[in-house]
Parts: structure tokens; C-alpha cells; sequence
């Protein structure tokens, strides 16, 4: 499983470097995601960008990551594929998550930076 974080003012940034989070690497993302998040903010910003196919195992696995971060913590989305926005919002879980368009819309302080 490949991830990039980056520490974001208060938040933690994860993009995941994959196109598919299904049943063949759930555990994996589930694993890869808590040790980048351990000891982190509470805001965890999670980049989807480059995910083209989530399945349930996929959507259980992002909502096992939430409940990892803690009830202190926030798990955040950003940048959905059309796919993957549209297995958040038929599962209604688009009302669970905050999902923001853009990292910008995710960082609106980094707006105006070079």
C-alpha cells in the first residue's frame, strides 16, 4: 500500500497512491493508514485523488480508519474520483465523512501560496 503524508498546519495529509482500495488490500490500507496517523493531529485529511474504485471492502475499510483516529480526531476526504464520490454518496456515507472538492477547499490557508 502506498501513502504520502504530509504534516499541514493542523492536519495530517495522506494522499493514497493507488487506484483501487478493495478487498485485496483493505487490511493493508487499514494497517498503512494507522501507523502514518499514530501520534499525529486529530485532523486527518485523507487524498483519494488518484483512487478510481472503492468496493464495500474499500468503503469499510476508510470507516474503520475514522474509527482508528478516535473520538478526538477527525477523518476528512478530499479530492474523490467520480466513482468513489459516487459510493459515498449512494451508501449516504457522504453525510458521514466531510468531503471536501479540492485540497484547496481541504486547506483554504495554503490558497495564494507559491
Amino acid at each position: 500500500m502506498k501513502l504520502q503524508s504530509q504534516l499541514r498546519g493542523d492536519a495530517l495529509h495522506i494522499v493514497v497512491d493507488e487506484e483501487r482500495i478493495d478487498s485485496a488490500v483493505a487490511i493493508r490500507f487499514k494497517e498503512a493508514v494507522r501507523e502514518q496517523a499514530a501520534d499525529g493531529p486529530g485532523r486527518v485529511v485523507l487524498d483519494l485523488g488518484r483512487v478510481d474504485f472503492l468496493d464495500s471492502s474499500g468503503l469499510g475499510a476508510v470507516v474503520s480508519v475514522m474509527k482508528l483516529i478516535g473520538p478526538g480526531g477527525k477523518l476528512e476526504l478530499c479530492n474523490l474520483t467520480p466513482n468513489v464520490d459516487k459510493v459515498f454518496r449512494l451508501t449516504r456515507m457522504d453525510r458521514v465523512f466531510t468531503i471536501h472538492d479540492s485540497l484547496d477547499s481541504a486547506f483554504p490557508e495554503r490558497q495564494g501560496i507559491a
